[in-house]
């Protein structure tokens, strides 16, 4: 009895001992390929990729625009976003550049289509609670367009019976329902929509940005800016939420950019007010 008792035993305490080891192997394993995740940043993906994928605009005239000759994007945030890829990688030609809306930044962003968005896209509160941005790169101010000789002089001339032309997903909608509540607002997919709207009396005013105003007005001269700004709007760089190394290599890059002179040079390029 007692030898039966004695194998029986070291047979449990076998079985045991091969339960215990193959828990340790299969926790070893599922922390290794977790840590392995981990070890692999968003820098370190995107110099292994070797390249930036930027969500830009393709509609909007001096920041982003499509050239259909060229077939290229052309503006201010792409030539700042060239000389970024060229501080984080060492040259500017290592960048990608994928269409986005003011609808679209922040789902593609999200879904890791893109590393960051740099498209007019003002720093709000309310953003901050879906993406980080980096430091302010272009100061603007949302402004009306309309065409010239138009009794709209300023917001104070929205009222019951205007309608105003804004573009989905833009704090612009927003502001202006705030601060004219009896006009009606009009919202379309982009800016490029809008304007046509607005050039064919759909609207008796379209708001946005003063920096993206100033490229329809300089598009068509028919059409000016009035009333001044009657808002803040800080344009940042997007990235998804808690890429914190980005955030901060990017923000290291504009600050070469900007020390170096060259981002001057391209504000210049771009950027010439009414």
């Amino acid at each position: 009895m007692k030898k039966f008792l004695k194998i029986a035993l070291v047979s449990v305490f076998a079985l045991l001992l091969l339960a215990a080891c193959g828990g340790n192997d299969e926790e070893t394993s599922g922390s290794s390929s977790g840590g392995g995740e981990k070890a692999n940043g968003v820098i370190d993906q995107i110099k292994e990729r070797d390249k930036i994928i930027f969500g830009v605009k393709h509609d909007t005239r001096l920041f982003g625009l499509k050239n259909p000759s060229s077939g290229e994007v052309e503006g201010f945030d792409i030539d700042l976003a060239k000389q970024l890829a060229k501080e984080i990688l060492g040259d500017e030609k290592k960048v990608e550049f994928k269409e986005v809306t003011s609808k679209t930044r922040i789902p593609m962003l999200n879904n890791g289509e893109i590393d960051a968005v740099i498209a007019t896209m003002t720093i709000s509160e309310e953003r901050k609670k879906e993406v980080d941005f980096t430091d302010v790169y272009f100061e603007a101010g949302q402004s009306l367009l309309v065409k010239k000789g138009s009794k709209i002089t300023g917001i104070e001339d929205l009222k019951k019976g205007t309608k105003v032309l804004a573009v989905k997903g833009s704090t612009s909608a927003i502001n202006i329902r705030e601060k004219a509540p009896e006009t009606e607002v009009l919202e379309f997919e982009n800016y490029a929509e809008a304007f046509t709207a607005l050039k064919s009396g759909k609207g008796d005013a379209l708001t946005t940005d003063d920096a993206i105003l100033y490229g329809m007005a300089d598009e068509d001269p028919s059409f000016e800016l009035v009333g001044g700004t009657f808002t803040e709007e800080p344009y940042g760089i997007a990235v998804k939420k808690g890429n914190t190394e980005l955030v901060e290599e990017l923000n290291k890059a504009l600050k070469a950019v900007q020390d170096s002179g060259k981002y001057d040079e391209i504000k210049d390029k771009w950027i010439k007010e009414q």
